[in-house]
């Protein structure tokens, strides 16, 4: 069936939230949308929507075909919605299919826009009095795909729609709203993963599955043994926030170690799209029973002999496998299990100290850091260090000396906030100390280089774009009073 009305306006919504100057040109669409009407069907009027795919090759042109219905308009592939087309974007796969015969296994959504459309194009439809249409309005949802594939797919033209195609440079591009959004998007053509997996094992040739629910037609890989993992969203920061954020969603409590990039593998999704996956190795020991499952049936170990039994895609029986030949069980002892205390895991947690200061006009010393640095390169911060073999007031002393230049008295420092982080999937939770100096003495300085560019005092209300985000949650809690936060568990 179609897509729903409400699925559509989600879409719509999330639209207008990244271009809210488009809200006026989109009213009709809206009101089609509130009505009990089908906003997909050729019939409703004044206007319907329809669906362009926005194909870039390598060398990031754009495919145009020349549409007969159009007087030969070099246009995107697209056109109506069709009772079976389950997303906006499978029917714009599905167009795309028809009337250039590349088919959905050749193309794969890209890192900026996943599956949110670039354009919603506003046009105006003449009268067709052979098929008894009036004028109308078309709300053309453009979606934009790339190449999976280095060699570009043989193109094959529906004839009775379509008289010939060419790959346009995007500053060529017809469209104007489109050309505009390609250029600023900075679409280069080059695929790159969208997707983030776990590859979860336990140092002795075991391998941590889950099994999906049976749900086929709305969840990949259905009623099958697969990694846990899931896709991006435009929220995650990086591959790695992804999989911090589906493992929290999926298996809250699970917790993994030595966490690290292992290989890219290509799947399959509901629509037939080709899905790039960063697949992240890392290890754990504890007993799947005692973890909270919120989505799927179960998580049970299979050591990789036992793989040829199970329901399982073969490409992640062949990851598997490969992972366990490049790995071999540990030669000594097994390390013993996490420890369980009343069904919650016993995890060390480090600590970090964060000096937060305020000059006579309420501003906070931030300092830019290095872009090389191994944490939030680039990105503004608080004055920090993680504690030594030392007490928390003795380090934010130390940091601020060896960092800035500042002197600091322990007696003129106070407790203003506290953040409990989890930064990246595998890292240890951190508890993130942030005091308060009343008094200091000296005038922040740039004395370690190679970690701080810069130190800058920037309004409350006023912080940088690019900032660490639990520097920000924490600047935010302090003028509010609040003495705690916590993220990413």
């Amino acid at each position: 069936m179609s897509p729903s009305s409400t699925a559509i306006l989600r879409t719509v919504e999330a639209y207008l939230s990244r271009h809210p100057g488009e809200h006026d040109a989109l009213v009709g669409l809206l009101a089609a949308l509130d009505r009990p009407v089908d906003a997909t069907a050729r019939t409703t009027l004044p206007g319907h929507i329809t669906c362009s795919a926005v194909i870039i090759d390598r060398q990031g042109r754009v495919l145009h075909i020349r549409h007969r219905a159009t007087g030969g308009l070099m246009l995107a592939p697209g056109g109506h919605v069709e009772p079976g087309d389950r997303t906006l974007l499978a029917a714009a796969l599905r167009e795309a299919a028809e009337e250039t015969g590349i088919a959905p296994g050749a193309l794969c959504l890209t890192r900026q826009l996943l599956d949110s459309p670039i354009d919603v194009d506003v046009h105006d439809i003449d009268a067709g009095p052979s098929k008894g249409e009036p004028a109308h309005l078309h709300y053309d949802f453009r979606y934009v795909f790339y190449l999976a594939g280095e060699e570009p797919p043989t193109i094959v033209l529906q004839d009775e729609e379509v008289s010939g195609a060419q790959w346009l440079p995007q500053p060529e591009v017809t469209s104007p709203t489109l050309r505009a959004k390609l250029l600023a998007a900075h679409l280069d053509g080059r695929p790159e993963p969208v997707n983030a997996s776990a590859l979860i094992h336990d140092g002795a040739g075991r391998y941590l599955l889950h099994l999906r629910d049976h749900k086929p037609g709305v969840i990949r890989q259905s009623g099958a043994f697969a990694l846990l993992g899931g896709g991006r969203t435009h929220g995650d920061l990086s591959l790695e926030g992804t999989l911090l954020r589906e493992l929290s969603e999926e298996v809250p409590g699970l917790r993994l170690e030595d966490v690290q990039p292992y290989a890219v593998e290509a799947v399959t999704s509901i629509d037939g799209l080709s899905v790039p996956v960063r697949v992240f190795a890392g290890r754990w020991r504890g007993h799947p029973d005692r973890l909270r499952l919120h989505e799927g049936v179960l998580l049970r170990w299979f050591a990789p002999d036992a793989l040829d039994r199970l329901r399982l895609s073969p490409a992640t029986r062949d990851l598997i496998r490969r992972h366990a030949a490049e790995n071999p069980p540990d030669d000594g002892p097994a390390a013993a299990p996490p420890v369980w205390d009343g069904g919650s895991q016993v995890v060390l947690n480090g600590v970090g100290v964060h000096l937060h200061l305020e000059d006579a006009e309420g501003r906070v010393l931030l300092g830019l850091r290095h872009p090389d640095s191994k944490y939030a390169g680039n990105t503004w911060h608080y004055l920090a260090g993680r504690c030594e073999q030392e007490s928390a007031l003795a380090c934010l002393v130390r940091e601020a000396w060896e960092e800035a230049g500042l002197v600091i008295d322990p007696a003129d420092v106070e407790l203003a906030h506290v953040v409990h982080v989890v930064d990246a999937p595998g890292s240890l939770p951190l508890m993130q100390l942030v005091f308060r100096a009343g008094r200091w003495k000296g005038t922040p300085e740039i004395r370690e280089p190679d970690k701080c560019l810069t130190w800058q005092w920037w309004p409350r209300h006023e912080l940088p774009n690019r900032i660490v985000s639990y520097t920000s949650t924490a600047i935010a809690a302090i003028s509010e009073g609040r003495p705690y936060s916590q993220m990413g568990w």
